[in-house]
């Protein structure tokens, strides 16, 4: 059992700041994954900069990794503008024009990738979302949209890097949460294993990530590849998927797994349960719904 949730401000005018309504969000199905908590958090890049997190470690093992990154920033033509580590995590901007799914596969090679974008940064780490917020500031962030998931482990260790969200391997600001299991998980990923994609985790919230992605790097609209998504994948899941622009959702034909969604003028929130929506106008009754199953959409925000 896992809680997701994402928001995303329609045209920024609403009077909330993305980072403090996702760590109430999260906050409020903090019962349904104790072990970890992550943001996915969107907010305008710069063309040609990339943000990028990574988790380290600590001491030796954390100066080590730093290292081995810099070493491959110089081989791939990736200039440092500014860099900073945050407990186990390093996190750097770098000016880069090269090949971007290259480029994130050897510095897989370095450090544990948290996640690469011009203007997507994930944090992720072991605990709630106030201990994630008290190490990372999360309330501090005024981006457009974001995704949060709280995780319950289940068939992995309670470690920064087995925790959500995830994002696309080899694709820039594309990130997932998910709640559920891909059965034919192995099936799809050796089919996009054989295409040249490698994959950095055995989770399949990766899958889901990587599958999509590959779909929009090919001029597929998110919307459609979420449509295919669902005749593709089997299991009993729902996910949410953001992009620099976009967030979208996905439900499986049986809907074993709980999404509930609030929309009006300003924003659209999802969450696994009402009462992290609850948290976002307390005191105010809400007109909710739930996605029927084998449900997809998508929004954007304007630009």
């Amino acid at each position: 059992m896992c809680g997701i949730a994402g928001i995303l401000l329609k045209n920024g005018d609403s009077g909330i700041d993305t980072g403090t309504a996702l760590i109430d969000m999260l906050d409020g199905c903090q019962h349904r994954g104790p072990d970890s908590t992550g943001f996915a958090l969107y907010e305008s890049g710069e063309e040609g900069q990339l943000k990028l997190r990574f988790h380290v470690g600590s001491d030796n093992e954390a100066g080590d990794a730093v290292a081995a990154l810099k070493a491959v920033f110089d081989e791939h033509g990736a200039e440092v503008i500014e860099e900073e580590r945050i407990a186990g995590s390093y996190r750097v901007v770098v000016r880069f024009s090269g090949d971007l799914q290259k480029f994130s596969y050897a510095v897989e090679h370095a450090a544990k990738v948290v996640s690469i974008g011009e203007s997507l940064e994930i944090v992720k780490d072991v605990g709630g979302a106030h201990d994630v917020d008290d190490t990372y500031d999360v309330h501090l962030f005024r981006g457009s949209h974001g995704l949060g998931h709280v995780r319950l482990a289940t068939e992995s260790d309670v470690k920064p890097e087995a925790s959500h969200p995830f994002w696309a391997t080899g694709f820039a600001d594309v990130a997932i949460v998910h709640n559920g299991q891909i059965t034919n998980y192995w099936k799809m990923r050796r089919r996009l294993e054989r295409r040249g994609f490698a994959f950095a985790t055995d989770n399949d919230s990766e899958l889901i990530a990587v599958y999509l992605a590959d779909k929009m790097n090919q001029g597929i609209p998110l919307k459609d590849s979420l449509a295919s998504s669902i005749d593709d994948m089997d299991g009993t899941f729902s996910f949410l998927v953001s992009t620099r622009d976009e967030i979208g959702y996905a439900k499986d034909r049986l809907a074993a797994k709980p999404m509930i969604m609030f929309e009006n003028d300003d924003l659209i929130a999802i969450a696994s349960e009402e009462v992290s929506l609850n948290r976002l106008f307390p005191g105010r009754a809400l007109d909710t719904r739930e996605p029927p199953p084998g449900s997809y959409r998508t929004w954007s925000r304007s630009i």
